[in-house]
Formats: structure tokens, sequence, C-alpha cells
């Protein structure tokens, strides 16, 4: 039996009844395929702006990269060369601040790690204005070696206007030269990358 021949054979009021469901049917889906294109392309447009939001953090990531490495480079660069001898470079710095040293003491150098070592030196400062004391401090801040006061001692002295007694310790961060011998190979036969301070 033909669909043509099985709808014949209803009776009417089945034939309305599956008329209805004919036009429902027919509603439902002019109704449904645009709801669900639709709601398909909005999670592709909220799937995209994350794309894109996720693009955009990696640009904004690139400059923070630069940054991050340009930092890093000039760390390197100030280890890259090593502080002379921490003595005559203070006294060079006393002499430009107009300030005397009596007292110089150098400590034993520290082993930091494998890679790192310590060099410090302690200078006693006696009856020394205030404007060389700074003078001489800034000096030693701002040499291009990587120097650091490690403890600093003022104490004023009585009776005497503008008049200081300072201990100043000055250290100094050697890179103990890579045992060559001692380098593995990485793969492709290159030398394995140094570690970063």
């Amino acid at each position: 039996m033909s669909a043509t021949g099985w709808v014949d054979s209803l009776d009417p009021r089945e034939r309305r009844l599956l008329g209805v469901l004919g036009a429902v049917f027919v509603v439902l889906v002019f109704a449904l395929v645009p709801v669900l294109v639709g709601s398909h392309l909005s999670g592709r447009r909220e799937e995209n702006a994350a794309f894109a939001s996720a693009i955009e953090a990696v640009q904004a990531g690139r400059v923070a990269i630069r940054k991050r490495e340009a930092e890093r480079q000039e760390v390197l660069a100030r280890y890259g060369t090593p502080a002379p001898a921490l003595a005559s470079f203070l006294a060079e710095r006393a002499k430009e601040a107009k300030v005397e040293i009596p007292e110089s003491q150098d400590r034993p150098a520290v082993p930091h790690g494998k890679r790192w070592e310590e060099r410090s030196t302690k200078v006693v400062l006696r009856k020394v204005k205030l404007l060389g004391l700074v003078d001489f401090l800034e000096g030693i801040v701002q040499a291009p070696y990587p120097l650091r006061i490690t403890r600093l001692a003022v104490k004023r002295r009585s009776g005497e206007p503008d008049s200081w007694d300072a201990e100043v310790v000055v250290s100094a961060w050697d890179r103990k030269a890579d045992d060559k011998s001692k380098t593995k190979p990485a793969a492709g036969g290159e030398s394995a990358p140094e570690e970063v301070p």
C-alpha cells in the first residue's frame, strides 16, 4: 500500500490530525533550524573570542618576555665583568668622594654553590662628613660591577657637627670558571647551556 493510499484510507478526523501533526512538524523544523544554527554560531563566536583573547595575551606576553630577557642580559653583562680588587677599588671611590680610609681589611672568600664566590672587604671611615660618606657609597653602588654593600654602620661623633664614623662592608660576586672536562655535551654534540644566576 502506497502512502497516498494509506492517507486515503484514514478517517477525516485522522487526516485532520495528521495534517495538524505535519504542520507542527514543519513549524518545528523551520523554528528549530534557525535556533540550532544560531546557537552553533554563538558557540563559534565565543570560541573565536577566546582565541582572540589568547592571541592578545600571547602578544602582550612577548613584550614581557623581551623585557625579562633584556633584564637577564643586563645582569649577565654585569656579572660578566669581574670586580677588581676591592681594597684598591674602594680607595679610588674614597679619593673621588674626598674621604680617607684609615682601616681596610679583606675577608676570606666565601663559596656560594658550585659556581659563585663572594669576596668582601671591610673599611672603617673616621671623622667623615655626611656628604662625603654619601658620595662614597653612591660611587660603590653605581659601579658597573656585581657589588653590594652588605653592612653599613654609621655613628655620629658627639660634640662635633657633621662628623661621622662609618663601618662599611662591600661584597663582590665572582663566577668561577667552568671546568671544560666536566661539561656534558647535549644532543647534537653541542655543550649544555649554562645556568643563569
